[in-house]
């Protein structure tokens, strides 16, 4: 009978620190929970290869490793821009362009890391329509956007090989696919490559590409880029930090494992097309960083090169002051 009652109290000893253990693991949780910053990342458009780096980070635990819990949004009838600027959201994916323009017109938001290393951009038409050079631009139909930053590129570049601007038709096509506008409607769109482009291959569909860095290297500027406001680098640098160490780990992983990295996209967002993923991840991993000594770095010359062409030509009402545009003191070292 003792040699049952001893069993008996050996088990609920066991029992009862068991019981005591997994509060307190439960209790550590809500700790680690309670602990995080909650902050929103708002995205310049629908999932796609150039976010590959910031689901990783998610993915992988980088952003919870630096204390952070991070909401990953689409943008809305609000660009990002306008929501990270107003301190409706931490932080948001933009662009050179626009940051430039904003920044001239005093509204406070800043770079704070480069997520492809070099200007992927260009004009695409099939090559069928026989667009090999700018100066093939007279007597087509570009489908763009409306933005007069379009008009000026085409003019920047026509002019190098003396062809006349004014023999473009500019149309403006929305959110009409490259493939389909330039088979309804116009004759060649500005796109990324890496996206855009790969899914041409992908249709067996041949096109022609006039990348604007083989133009000029004042066109070769960041785009996208990673942004947030003066408000959260003056007020919360160590989150900044933390957000921007985390997202260079997520790109590095990117980096590193194309195909694992592809399928955390695909996983955030199912919809995509799979085959498309894993062959733009291919084509975009190595050009994230691509020739910088580290991924996210940013030169003062490609701010200012930017900066001064839009200026030159017209899109600028005064010179950028481009130290203030974007920082590298976040990035890991």
């Amino acid at each position: 009978m003792k040699r049952w009652l001893i069993i008996l109290i050996a088990v609920l000893f066991a029992s009862g620190c068991n019981t005591e253990k997994s509060d307190e693991k439960s209790a550590d949780t809500n700790e680690k929970e309670e602990k995080l910053k909650k902050v929103t990342l708002v995205l310049d458009w629908t999932p796609n290869t150039n976010h590959t780096g910031l689901y990783a980070a998610q993915n992988q635990g980088y952003f919870e490793e630096e204390g952070l819990e991070v909401d990953i949004i689409m943008p809305g009838e609000t660009g990002a821009d306008q929501l990270v600027a107003s301190g409706k959201a931490e932080f948001g994916v933009s662009y050179q362009e626009s940051i430039t323009q904003a920044r001239i017109q005093e509204v406070p938001i800043v770079s704070i890391a480069a997520v492809i290393q070099h200007n992927t951009s260009g004009f695409a038409s099939p090559a069928d329509k026989n667009i090999k050079t700018p100066k093939d631009f007279a007597g087509k139909s570009y489908g763009g956007w409306g933005s007069p930053v379009e008009e000026s590129v085409i003019a920047s570049l026509m002019k190098q090989e003396n062809a006349n601007p004014e023999d473009v038709s500019i149309i403006n096509i929305g959110d009409t696919d490259f493939f389909t506008a330039v088979k309804r409607d116009v004759d060649f769109a500005w796109i990324y490559y890496g996206w855009t482009g790969v899914e041409a291959e992908l249709r067996g569909e041949k096109i022609n590409m006039i990348y604007l860095t083989d133009y000029s290297e004042k066109l070769d500027y960041y785009t996208p880029v990673l942004a947030t406001n003066e408000a959260m680098i003056n007020k919360n640098p160590d989150t900044v930090k933390a957000f921007v160490k985390a997202a260079a780990k997520g790109y590095q992983y990117a980096i590193e494992n194309p195909e694992k990295a592809a399928d955390i996209l695909l996983a955030a967002a199912p919809d995509l097309d799979a085959e498309l993923v894993k062959k733009s991840q291919e084509w975009l991993s190595p050009r994230y960083q691509d020739d910088a000594t580290r991924w996210g770095e940013q030169k003062l010359e490609v701010w200012a090169n930017y900066a001064n062409w839009m200026y030159e030509n017209g899109l600028l009402e005064e010179k950028l002051n481009a130290e203030e545009a974007f920082t590298n003191e976040f990035l890991p070292e």
